[in-house]
């Protein structure tokens, strides 16, 4: 037998169960991958607990849990070419990561993905890049961020926001990122300049000069940057459904593109862009990490140790 983290109705974080599940096996043209690390990301709770989210990726309860995992390949099913027993790697298995073992098809296909974890590269690390980075980059994508931009990034010490600014800091931008005042001093450190959120944003940057926008909460930061003159389609939000105010464009991890998580990998590799870590919790505390990310005031990611 083998653990997993599987929910039978849709809830809050009480509704996730770590159970005991037959071990799977890697079948022909298969890898199995013993997950180390699991990285949490907002869509995996939102998906447990509203039917509309889930329905979006074609699932209902009974279902597993996480989309983000880290470990070592220790089967490989006949005709498989390109992993070997022993091979760090990093992925994607939708509604499966928190588990003890993931199988995956190689080549691999869409929603889910597999990488490889170059050395240098902490598993603990790895299983935060496949959606949070390919968000960050399809956000800066749908806004064309360059050099010279002034870019205002909303919930910007958050899983997305720690991999966009920085993005953007690469692209030769300044970026000008919302949050409360406790979190200044990180942004600070990620070469952002914090401004709180809430009512008179957009008196607040006024002066700033702000020439795109990346909302990754809601629609107060497009909103706000409407307001300043930015145009709509150097605008972008993940998280205001897929009909945001003004015509500003929605868009997320699966607008990334193929290129997005060897991008950030090799950032990562560079010493060009980190990523802090929140907190780490064991899978036997999957309630506890997952009401502590869904509070909304994480700076950095979540991850869960298996």
């Amino acid at each position: 037998m083998s653990r997993a983290v599987e929910y039978e109705t849709f809830g809050g974080p009480d509704v996730l169960e770590v159970r005991d599940v037959p071990e799977p096996h890697a079948g022909a043209g298969q890898v199995r991958i013993r997950v180390t690390v699991a990285g949490l990301n907002p869509m995996d709770w939102r998906i447990a607990a509203q039917p509309e989210t889930a329905a979006r990726f074609g699932l209902t309860p009974p279902a597993g849990f996480g989309y983000d995992f880290a470990g070592t390949v220790d089967e490989v099913g006949a005709g498989v070419a390109g992993f070997a027993i022993g091979d760090r790697v990093f992925g994607g298995a939708l509604a499966r990561a928190v588990a003890d073992f993931v199988v995956l098809p190689v080549p691999t296909s869409l929603p889910d993905g597999l990488f490889r974890t170059p050395d240098g590269v902490s598993d603990e690390v790895a299983a935060t890049i496949p959606i949070a980075g390919s968000t960050a980059v399809a956000a800066l994508a749908a806004t064309g961020v360059r050099s010279g931009d002034t870019v205002l990034v909303g919930g910007a010490a958050g899983g997305v926001g720690i991999f966009a600014l920085q993005l953007a800091k690469l692209a030769g931008a300044r970026v000008i990122g919302t949050a409360s005042a406790s979190t200044f001093d990180f942004l600070h450190r990620l070469g952002a300049e914090p401004v709180a959120y809430g009512d008179g944003l957009a008196e607040r940057v006024r002066s700033g000069g702000v020439t795109a926008a990346i909302d990754l909460i809601g629609t107060e930061v497009a909103e706000a940057a409407l307001a300043l003159g930015v145009p709509a389609e150097r605008i972008a939000t993940i998280a205001a459904g897929p009909n945001p105010p003004g015509g500003v464009r929605a868009t997320g991890g699966v607008n990334g593109g193929p290129d997005a998580v060897p991008r950030i990998l090799d950032a990562i590799v560079a010493g060009e862009l980190t990523v802090p870590i929140a907190a780490s919790f064991p899978i036997e505390k999957i309630q506890d990490a997952v009401a502590y990310q869904a509070t909304g005031h994480v700076h950095g990611k979540v991850v869960v140790t298996l």
